[in-house]
């Protein structure tokens, strides 16, 4: 019987840990600290959308590159005014965010996104 116990204690931390390593990896992409904490603004034309959880991506062509730009959840962009069609391909927009803190790495997460000249903020609590 003890060593029964004692097997139980052991998974139950080796769970622990597994489960601390997971939560860790899931924040490092889905949180903020994969950006730079200085402002970063793009204009381009969208040529991919891929919107839904965790969170949509856009891909967007300024000058002779490619971007991904992070968009919100589904919830988020709509909280924020936006709708599938306005993020949706050959839409100009110009993103206000955070780029990559890989300069190599041509990615970065929208704050704020204008189009047609309007302003939708998907972070109101940050500022943009």
């Amino acid at each position: 019987m003890k060593t029964f116990a004692k097997s139980q204690v052991w998974l139950a931390g080796l769970a622990l840990v597994i489960g601390m390593f997971v939560a860790q990896a899931s924040l490092a992409h889905h949180g903020w600290a994969w950006a730079t904490d200085v402002e970063f603004e793009l204009t381009g034309t969208i040529t991919k959308a891929r919107l839904g959880n965790p969170h949509g991506e856009l891909n967007v062509a300024v000058k002779d590159e490619n971007w991904v730009v992070e968009v919100g959840q589904p919830w988020r962009n709509e909280r924020a005014g936006l709708s599938d069609e306005m993020l949706g391909v050959g839409r100009v927009i110009t993103v206000h965010g955070h780029r990559s803190s890989n300069p190599e790495q041509r990615v970065m997460k929208a704050e704020r996104i204008i189009i047609d000249g309007k302003s939708h903020n998907l972070y109101p609590d940050r500022k943009s």
